[in-house]
């Protein structure tokens, strides 16, 4: 029996963590300490040390820490914030949550990051902040973002969402602009066994005011400084973060291992555009999203040969329902649009095997030399 190669395997990480999480959980729930504490603080001070700033805020998801890096930096109702039209609608959706408007640029065509020439034309006196978004899990140009930043007066903020232990040239994703957010969704390469998320600054100031805001306003009980919400990380996903963020390194180089085994059996099979790495960026792989014609029909047959493939993702964001009401038309932006009509998603995570991807490869090469049904 042919075997099925799934998307993603999270089991696999799990097997390895689950004899050291499981006795601190129990310690946990017999001393019922779940909010905060110890553990909490550890996850912060040792994810601090290793992407490099000084600040790490755990939180309860990926947005929350966008929206609280948002109001953190001063971004505010009516303010604009430009971002890539390609990415995840949480970069949008935590900037109208706060009254914002998403202001969405272009990517480049051979990494599909944010074009800084179209961020250069995006700005304008309404503009409170730049978000790159360190897509499939490398980092986005921050150095060529600089400048523009610094002519306007506006901070970066890093959406580091897909990219725990990625970097340039410059530093670690999280550690590039003036305050970042990430998110530990399970699949993330950093994921904990629920949501969570986290904030990262080099700044006091902004640190703090994440730190309040994300406990009521509050930084002692029952005292609020500023009407915040309730966006706080537990202890028990801090403890699997702990355990997790020790098998990182060696999870995203089983990554990288994976991408360049892809890039031999892929290279080889007509049809199939590759991903790209930038010039002096270490990728950890997120996603391996390779691109090819007749998308939808080669997904729907790598899927009926049990293969687990998916989109990321197939509508820009300026073109998706929900933000409709900012006018933005089909052919504004040509790369990312062109981009979602090919990209493919292709299993990828740290305990892929060979034989897995070889049966990847083979599935797809059948997918591509067929033609479609009526033709």
């Amino acid at each position: 029996m042919t075997e099925n190669v799934p998307f993603i395997d999270l089991s696999a990480q799990q097997a390895e963590i689950i004899d050291e999480v499981l006795p601190r959980w129990r310690d946990q729930f017999r001393a019922a300490a779940f909010m905060g504490g110890p553990e909490v603080s550890a996850f912060e001070e040792e994810y601090a040390r290793y992407i490099g700033v000084g600040h790490v805020i755990g939180v309860s998801n990926g947005t929350d820490a966008l929206e609280l890096a948002y109001r953190a930096a001063g971004v505010g109702p009516g303010d604009e914030v430009v971002m890539p039209a390609n990415t995840f609608i949480a970069t949008a959706e935590a900037a109208s949550r706060i009254g914002a408007v998403p202001v969405f640029v272009d990517v480049d065509d051979e990494h599909l990051l944010i074009d800084p020439d179209a961020v250069a034309a995006g700005v304008t006196e309404r503009t409170r902040a730049i978000v790159p978004v360190h897509l499939f899990g490398q980092t986005a140009p921050v150095e060529a973002l600089r400048p523009i930043a610094e002519r306007h007066g506006i901070p970066i903020i890093e959406d580091a969402a897909q990219s725990q232990g990625a970097a340039s040239a410059a530093g670690r994703a999280g550690a590039l602009g003036r305050i970042a957010a990430t998110s530990f969704y399970p699949g993330k390469n950093l994921g904990a066994a629920g949501d969570a998320g986290a904030v990262m600054t080099d700044d006091d100031e902004l640190a703090r005011i994440v730190r309040d805001t994300a406990a009521h306003g509050s930084a002692v009980k029952y005292v609020h400084h500023r009407v915040g919400f309730n966006a706080r990380l537990d202890a028990v996903q801090a403890t699997v973060l702990r355990a997790k963020l020790r098998r990182l390194d060696a999870w995203n180089a089983a990554r990288r291992e994976a991408a360049a085994f892809y890039g031999e059996l892929l290279g080889r099979i007509e049809g199939v555009r590759l991903p790209a790495v930038r010039p002096g960026n270490e990728d950890v792989w997120h996603l391996y999203v390779v691109r090819v014609d007749e998308r939808d029909r080669v997904l729907a047959e790598l899927t009926a040969d049990g293969i687990g493939a998916g989109i990321h993702y197939p509508t820009p964001v300026h073109l998706s329902e929900a933000y409709a009401s900012l006018g933005y038309r089909r052919g504004q932006f040509p790369v990312a649009e062109a981009a979602a009509d090919r990209i493919l998603s292709l299993p990828m995570f740290p305990h892929l095997r060979e034989e897995q991807q070889e049966r990847v490869a083979a599935s797809l090469a059948r997918a591509l030399v067929r033609q479609p049904v009526g033709v």
